[in-house]
This record gives C-alpha cells, structure tokens and sequence, in this order.
C-alpha cells in the first residue's frame, strides 16, 4: 500500500499541471511538498533501484505471477526515474559531485529523461493507484 501511495506523490510532484487544473486548491499542499522534493526524489531514487534488484533477484515470480511481477518492476522503474529526475539537484550535490565522468553522464540522463518528466508522472498515478486497488483486493 505505501508503495502506491508512494508512486501517486511522485506522480503528482512530476506532473503537477494535470492536479492543478482539476483542483486548482491543490496548489496549496503542492506548496508544503515542494521544498522537500528534492530529499523525496533522491529517497525515491534509491528506494527504486533497490526495487529493481530484489525484482531481478526474483524473477522466477515472473513465471507464477507475471501481472504482480511485470507491475512491481514496472513500478521500481518509474520510482527510480521519476525520484532520480524530482531529486537530480540532491544527487547531483551528494553523489555525483565528487565525479566528473558520474555527473557528465547524470546530466546526460536527465537531459533524455526530462521531455517525459509529465508522462512518466501520469503512468506513476495510473500504477499507484493500480498498486493500491490490487493489494486491497488480493491480499
């Protein structure tokens, strides 16, 4: 559950036009989330890759459970994009800075995955709220 919970605030941080012009009061709360952005999306960044490992690690699953399977690293993988593109300004600063080659080539991947920052975030609602309609439903 805290898992699409947590793939609809990266979301709605990465697409912020599609809340606001449904709720324009949502303005406010975006506003009390915002300065935190950059620690979300470098949490969210290291909380994905670490998805994507133990998802790897248990892809026999793929074979019993494809749906779950195919979902849980679909969703590490937008967490891990979408946290790396919220918080580059906190990677960059705690991670790559001390690496010229590391930051060459964190600023290349931003720079490809920025054009998609709003559709990733919209696929990041679809999947968080997927995410918690299944475990409510499966468990």
């Amino acid at each position: 559950m805290i898992y699409g919970i947590t793939l609809l605030i990266l979301g709605v941080l990465a697409a912020p036009s599609l809340l606001l012009s449904k709720k324009p009061n949502a303005k406010e709360l975006l506003d009390k989330i915002t300065p935190f952005q950059g620690w979300i999306g470098l949490v969210s960044c290291i909380w994905g890759v670490w998805g994507i490992i133990q998802a790897v690690l248990s892809i026999g699953l793929l074979t019993s459970h494809p749906i779950w399977w195919l979902s849980w690293m679909g969703g590490n993988v937008l967490e891990a994009s979408l946290g790396f593109l919220l918080g580059y300004g906190m990677i960059s600063q705690l991670v790559l800075s001390k690496n010229e080659a590391a930051k060459e080539k964190g600023a290349q991947l931003l720079e490809k995955l920025s054009p998609l920052q709003g559709k990733l975030g919209l696929f990041a609602i679809v999947m968080g709220a997927w995410t918690i309609v299944a475990s409510i439903l499966f468990s």
